[in-house]
Order: C-alpha cells, then structure tokens, then sequence
C-alpha cells in the first residue's frame, strides 16, 4: 500500500475507531429509559436482549447484504470462534461484575484495557509501542481513576470478586484485538460478532428468567443491539485493520469519558468536577496520542 493510500486508510479506520465508542457510550442514557423494575433486577435480562438483537443485526448483515451467512461463518474459523468467545466475554463480565461492586469499581478495573492490549500486543505481535503512546496510556489510565476514584468501594470480598470478574473485559479485550491485528487481514472477523452475541445471549438465558420486560423495554433493548453493540462492534473489526492495537484500546475508551456526558444531557445525571476533569485529561491523552504521530508513520501497523 502506498503511503498516501495508507495514510487515507488509516484516517478513515481512525474515523471509525470514534464513531463506535460514541455509539458505545450511548447504553447507560438508553438504560435510564427501561422500566424501574427491569433497571433493578433485569441485568442478566438486559444483557440477553442486547446481545440477541446484536446477533440478529449481525446476522442479518451477513445473510441479506452479503447473503454469505453460513460460508462467512465457516470462513472466520478458528480465528472467529477465538474472537467470538472474547466478544461473549466482554458483554457478559461487564454485566456480572455490576451484580457484584459498584459501576465506579468497575469502570476503573476497565481502564486498564490500554495497558493490558499494548502489552499483550507487544508480547504475541512484537508489536513497538511509541514512547507517545506509553504516555498517553499513562495519563488516560490516570484520567479514568481521577473520574471514578470519589466511588471507590473495597471493603468486603463481594467488591473486590466484581473487579475480578470486570478484569475478564480489559483481559478479554487485549485478546481479542490480538486476534483481530494476526489475523483480521487475512480472515473476516466481522462473522466474531455474531458469534459473540449469540453465546452472550445463551448464557444469560438461565439467569434472566422469569422475563421482566415489557414491549417498550425490548424495543429499547432492539435499539441497544442493533446500534449500541453490534454495529460499533462491527465498526472496531474494519478500524483494526488500519490501527495499532494499541491505537483501538485507547481511542475505544472514549465509551467512558462519553458515557457521563449522554447521561447529563439525556438524563439529567450532573457529573461532579472530577468526573470533568479526569475526562478531560483522557481527551488530551488520546488527542495527544494522534497528533503527536510523525507524519508518514500512518500504515499497517501490528
């Protein structure tokens, strides 16, 4: 690929790499909207509805638009089952670890997820990390836990298992974009998705009966799927291609420092200064990851 052919791919994976966790951080405004009942006690529920209808959007893109649902399958092979059970970690931990601590202590558990992909990435890909990037890590990293740190909860095993269960998402996460960077080049992973929802939403079948949701909540929960999971999910595999991994790590933390601000303007949630602040030093970090780049560097990158 030439360079100015590489340097417009990588700035459309870019673009693309911010417009899925803008779509990310639109689940908690979307939740507020769910019955009271189900917003207490339908998380096992609320999970199954949106990796269902995640699925289903997933599906039918491959069965109607390339109308290659079961060659596609077939084709992402092993590759695609590895991504698909990362996918399906991802979406269930994220769920259980909020049965078990609070959104603070988990969000913060999250914030590890550059660190973890860029190690990982180094380790299996040899992959070099730019001493920009290292910082940016670093101050991200600082960012997350300077908005979460006031919600802090560490007393009791109880807390302290749900950070270990939310680990499963920042660990899972290094996994699969490893495997999206080996082999999403030469094998189609978009088919992982797929796959991803539709084992999320069989192991949370046992847990979410008896059904609480009502028609209004499904079709929200259909709303979550289709544009809050399985279209940015898709989005992250066609980015990955164009992106260092840990490129995809950091700029995906834009889900958490977006997720606050959805909530003040469509729920009324008015976020405390630290939530500002801290948000505003992971924007820097990630705007300085970029910009920060020396120009012609923008190609294929592990």
């Amino acid at each position: 690929m030439s360079g100015d052919a590489a340097q417009r791919a990588h700035r459309r994976a870019l673009a693309l790499m911010v417009v899925a966790p803008v779509l990310w951080s639109i689940a908690g405004v979307v939740t507020r909207q769910l019955s009271p009942e189900l917003q207490q006690h339908g998380r096992f529920e609320i999970t199954l509805w949106r990796s269902f209808f995640a699925a289903v959007f997933v599906g039918g893109y491959l069965a109607f638009v390339r109308r290659d649902l079961v060659g596609s399958l077939a084709r992402a092979g092993g590759a695609g089952l590895l991504s698909g059970l990362m996918w399906s970690a991802m979406f269930c931990c994220f769920m259980l670890a909020l049965t078990l601590t609070t959104v603070a202590n988990t969000l913060i558990v999250l914030a590890v997820a550059p660190l973890t992909t860029t190690l990982l990435a180094w380790a299996v890909l040899r992959a070099p990390v730019p001493a920009r990037t290292w910082v940016a890590i670093a101050f991200a990293t600082l960012g997350i836990g300077w908005m979460f740190a006031g919600g802090l909860r560490l007393e009791g095993g109880r807390h302290l298992a749900g950070m270990a269960v939310a680990f499963g998402v920042p660990l899972a996460s290094a996994i699969n974009v490893v495997t999206l960077k080996r082999r999403g080049e030469s094998v189609d992973l978009i088919p992982a998705v797929f796959i991803g929802g539709a084992l999320s939403a069989l192991l949370m079948l046992p847990f979410a009966l008896p059904f609480r949701a009502e028609l209004r909540d499904v079709l929200l929960l259909a709303l979550l799927g289709f544009f809050q999971l399985g279209l940015p999910c898709m989005l992250m595999v066609a980015a990955a291609r164009h992106l260092s991994a840990a490129e995809v790590a950091l700029l995906a933390m834009l889900e958490v420092l977006l997720g606050p601000l959805w909530a003040w303007l469509g729920a009324d949630e008015v976020p405390s200064p630290s939530t500002l602040i801290g948000g505003a030093v992971v924007l820097a970090a990630l705007v300085f990851n970029e910009l920060a780049r020396p120009a012609g560097t923008a190609r294929r990158s592990a």
